[in-house]
């Protein structure tokens, strides 16, 4: 699984091309490496290298484009939840929300002038001024205002709680903005303009999101008018806005196959719910009181596919668009259907890795077993046989917040790392766990299943670290991310999923930092937590880059975790279907779906 991965700034929205991936956090991030096949139908050379191409006046057309990212069942229309907020949920709410910005081709993020726009007033201190269009409205009719943008940062502000930090009103994936920015955003609650006052300068200001679901929806559930809700917000009520929370919280939730309410689900964005279909698809259709360029193409399915039933139903016309796992045989397939497809490929901003259990009691709390562990690992076996036949340049990954692909990785990478873990060492192995008396130590290794690759992964992390004297256990599930799975009951020794960022400063923060909403595995290093205090409160490059190899550093000596590798990019649609294109950033190919459109 993909999990996506958010920083102080949560960035929302069908034009803001953003997913995370833990299971593979979803989303990547690219620079300017990224690239694409050609091949008829994927627009013009203008569109290739870096926003989403002006197709010039569009009118939607009848009739159903069809995609699958995966075969995980949709969650919820309220993507931003901690178990909510992955790739494959985010690949169907993104295409219905819209945000003040969104991330092209290569990483370069642009402003969706649909929506607003935005800019920076002041530096000291930092001050933003955001305008929102005229007749940008919700699809139930009702105009976006600011009191929007109030409801996007009451649900990241842990100052409105149950008394305690610990214990907030909203269970948000991201919750640092009522301390970045203290007084919330300022403008009329029911006007088109507002400005943000951060306490400290963010490095990635511009990728907040300031729009997430519709205030007034949020207040009505919560028995309360939209001026009244943002009033309790900005007063910090938290007792008058417990029932609002609840909603947010819980409200959105349906069984699998029910979609909530229309009028409590309005979309911001070109697309909205239309019918699910539990285990098999959701489709989303036009929003005919979309405010911006309309989508190309009426209907939107999203089939739940398992990625080794991707290429085949690429060439019966099952599907339009897939966005498989790479692997080498998905590769070949894919290739031997010729002119009938398009591939799309290039690098990501994903990785893959192995995270260890924090948690009181386990036994990966000892830091000699991890580093055991880490000596008996394969990562240049694993690379060698599971990923270079997709990019030859491939290498093992030995940084988290730099990659392979960019300039400065093996500077950050010279300057934290010494290289101890390159090779596996099972002699070295054997030895710790005897002076540890933990010969036989059973690590379960979980991932979301079924994943060819990840269970490639482990079988062969099993066959060199039962050799050292574990015990590895192959805990792949098809639950093993969601809620009450077994990573989060805690029933694991080591995670196995992917981040996929997009390009954001800060996001670490929000996985490595104690405390925080995506350190899934409970891991705390004070050290680590004021390396990240001071990154992301600093506008300079060059504190970035010198924290950054700081925090490294700290992560490998600590081994918070063991990562492997850097997703490449592979995804493949019919040779009829227009203007798919690569990304490699986190929303993966769908990124610009709302611009897909059969040729005729």
């Amino acid at each position: 699984m993909r999990f996506q991965r958010v920083s102080k700034a949560v960035v929302a929205g069908a034009a803001l091309a953003l997913a995370l991936s833990a299971c593979a956090p979803g989303g990547s991030n690219s620079d300017s490496n990224t690239s694409q096949s050609e091949g008829s139908g994927n627009g013009s050379a203008e569109a290739v290298n870096s926003g989403k191409a002006d197709l010039g006046d569009v009118t939607t057309k009848d009739g159903t484009i069809n995609v699958t990212v995966g075969a995980p069942e949709f969650i919820s229309y309220n993507g931003f939840t901690p178990n909510t907020y992955s790739t494959y949920n985010s690949s169907i709410v993104d295409r219905m929300f819209a945000g003040f910005s969104y991330f092209g081709t290569d990483g370069t993020l642009y402003q969706n002038e649909a929506l607003g726009s935005y800019e920076k007033v002041s530096e000291d201190p930092l001050t933003i001024k955001y305008t929102i269009n005229e007749d940008a409205k919700w699809s139930d009719g009702t105009p976006i205002t600011v009191a929007d943008s109030v409801l996007a940062w009451a649900v990241q502000n842990l100052n409105l709680n149950e008394g305690s930090k610990d214990k907030p009103l909203f269970n948000s994936v991201s919750v640092d903005l009522g301390d970045t920015v203290p007084e919330g955003p300022q403008g009329d609650w029911d006007g088109k303009e507002f400005t943000v006052e951060f306490a400290e300068s963010d490095p990635d200001w511009a990728l907040q999101s300031w729009m997430l679901q519709p205030a007034h929806v949020v207040a009505t559930e919560g028995g309360l008018s939209t001026e009244e809700f943002v009033k309790a917000v900005r007063d910090g009520d938290s007792d008058k806005l417990k029932k609002a929370a609840k909603f947010w919280n819980e409200g959105w939730v349906t069984d699998p196959g029910k979609l909530p309410d229309e009028k409590i689900s309005p979309v911001s964005g070109p697309y909205k719910l239309g019918s699910w279909k539990a285990g098999e698809s959701v489709t989303l259709v036009a929003n005919e009181n979309y405010y911006g360029t309309p989508p190309a193409t009426k209907e939107l399915t999203f089939r739940f596919l398992e990625d080794a039933g991707m290429v085949q139903a690429l060439q019966n016309k099952d599907v339009d668009v897939i966005n498989p796992q790479p692997t080498v045989d998905t590769l070949a397939q894919l290739e031997n259907l010729g002119s009938a497809i398009n591939i799309q490929k290039g690098d990501t901003l994903t990785w893959e890795h192995l995270d260890f259990n924090f948690a009181e009691g386990n036994a990966m709390t000892n830091l000699e077993l991890r580093k055991a562990f880490a000596m008996c690992v394969p990562r240049q076996q694993i690379v060698d046989n599971l990923i270079k036949p997709l990019n030859p340049d491939a290498i093992v990954m030995n940084a988290r917040e730099v990659f392979p692909f960019q300039d400065n990785y093996q500077e950050v990478v010279d300057s934290a790392y010494d290289g101890r873990y390159d090779q596996v060492d099972i002699e070295g192995a054997k030895k710790i766990l005897e002076e540890q008396d933990a010969v036989g130590t059973e690590i379960r290794i979980g991932y979301s299943a079924p994943n060819e690759r990840r269970a490639n992964e482990v079988a062969a992390i099993k066959s060199s670290c039962d050799e050292a004297g574990f015990k590895i256990s192959d805990e792949g599930s098809a639950d093993f991310f969601s809620p009450n799975g077994a990573q989060d009951r805690g029933d694991y020794e080591v995670a196995l999923f992917a981040w996929a960022g997009s390009g954001q400063i800060s996001s670490g923060e929000n996985i490595y930092a104690t405390g925080k909403p995506q350190n899934f595995g409970k891991y705390s290093n004070k050290e680590v937590d004021a390396a990240w205090d001071t990154l992301t409160n600093s506008l300079d490059p060059a504190v970035h880059a010198e924290q950054t190899k700081k925090i490294e550093k700290l992560l490998w000596d600590d081994l918070f975790g063991i990562p492997v590798f850097a997703h490449p990019g592979l995804s493949a649609s019919g040779s009829d279907i227009q203007n798919v294109r690569h990304t490699a950033t986190q929303d993966q190919i769908v990124w610009n779906a709302e611009q897909w459109a059969r040729a005729e």
